[in-house]
C-alpha cells in the first residue's frame, strides 16, 4: 500500500478551502513542510516580529536602551489593535514596554512609537542584513492612508523564529529575550486553537505546563497569518501559516482561514509528537 505523505495529507485537510495557504514547518531534524512558501504575503502584525528583531539589534549596536522612554501623544494615535489607544495622552513608557505591548496585545500605537524610535530605514536595513530579503516594511500604520503595511513570505517569516529558537538572532541573550516576550502573546489561535488545551493550561489542571507557544500573529483584509515556535518534550519546531485570496474580509473566531489554518497546525502538531519529534 502507498504511504500518504504529510503534504499530501495537508492537501487533503485544504481540499475544500477557498483561499491560498502558505506552510512552512521545520522540526530542525532535517525534515521540512515547504508549500508556497516563496509567495509573497501582506505582513499584516507579523511585521512586528521584525520591528522587535530591529529594536534587539539596535542596542546590541549600543544605539538605543530598552530603558529609553517613549511618550504616548496624539499625534500616536490610530484605530485598531492593542490598549494604549485607551490610555490617556502623556502615558509614559520605557522602550522595552512599548515593545513587549507591540508584541503580545499586538498594539498598534505602541507599534507606531517604535517605528519612529527606529526609522523605517533602520528597520528594513536589518531584515536585509539578516537574509530577510523578501520583507519589507511599507509604511507606518495608518488604514485612512495606506492599504499596505509591509510585505513577507512564509520562508522569511519561518526563518527569523529559526534564528530564534537557535538563539542566533543577533546574540543568544538577545534571543532568549525575545522568546520570553513571544511566549506571552495572546492571539495565537490559528495555531492553538485546536491543540489539546490541557497540555497549554498548567494554572487549571495543576500539572506542568508540556506545551508553550511563542509567535507573533497578524490579520488584514487581505490576509490572516500566524507563525511561531512550539516547543514540546520533544523539542521545538517553527511553523508558520500564512493565507490570502480568500473571500470573506470579516474577523471573527470561525474565519476561513483560521478554521484550516488550525487543522493544518493540529496535524502537524499530532504527527511531531507520534514520531517524538520528529514531522517525517
Amino acid at each position: 500500500m502507498r504511504e500518504i505523505t504529510l503534504e499530501e495529507r495537508i492537501k487533503a485537510e485544504l481540499a475544500s478551502y477557498n483561499g491560498t495557504m502558505g506552510i512552512y514547518v521545520n522540526d530542525f531534524q532535517g525534515n521540512k513542510v515547504e508549500i508556497n512558501i516563496d509567495e509573497e504575503f501582506e505582513t499584516a502584525s507579523t511585521v512586528k516580529t521584525y520591528i522587535l528583531g530591529t529594536l534587539f539589534d539596535e542596542v546590541e549596536k549600543g544605539n538605543k536602551n530598552l530603558s529609553d522612554k517613549l511618550i504616548y501623544t496624539q499625534e500616536n494615535e490610530i484605530e485598531g489593535s492593542g490598549i494604549l489607544r485607551s490610555l490617556d495622552y502623556g502615558v509614559e513608557l520605557t522602550v522595552k514596554n512599548v515593545a513587549t505591548l507591540m508584541i503580545i496585545v499586538s498594539d498598534n500605537i505602541g507599534t507606531n512609537m517604535m517605528i519612529d524610535y527606529l526609522g523605517i530605514d533602520t528597520i528594513n536595513a536589518f531584515m536585509q542584513s539578516y537574509g530577510f530579503t523578501h520583507t519589507k516594511l511599507h509604511n507606518k500604520i495608518n488604514f485612512d492612508i495606506y492599504d499596505k503595511l509591509g510585505t513577507t513570505t512564509p520562508r522569511d517569516y519561518g526563518k527569523i523564529f529559526e534564528m530564534i529558537c537557535k538563539e542566533e538572532l543577533i546574540s543568544p541573550e538577545a534571543s532568549r529575550q525575545m522568546l520570553e516576550i513571544f511566549k506571552k502573546q495572546h492571539y495565537n489561535s490559528m495555531l492553538t486553537k485546536s491543540f489539546p488545551q490541557y497540555f497549554l493550561d498548567s494554572e487549571d489542571t495543576g500539572e506542568d505546563e508540556l506545551i508553550y507557544v511563542a509567535s507573533k500573529s497578524g490579520s488584514m483584509d487581505a490576509c490572516r497569518n500566524d507563525g511561531g515556535i512550539v516547543s514540546t518534550p520533544y523539542g521545538k519546531y517553527v511553523i508558520v501559516l500564512f493565507n490570502k485570496n480568500f473571500t470573506d474580509p470579516i474577523y471573527y473566531p470561525e474565519h476561513q482561514a483560521t478554521v484550516f489554518g488550525s487543522k493544518v497546525s493540529r496535524l502537524i502538531f499530532d504527527q511531531y509528537l507520534a514520531l517524538k519529534g520528529r514531522i517525517k
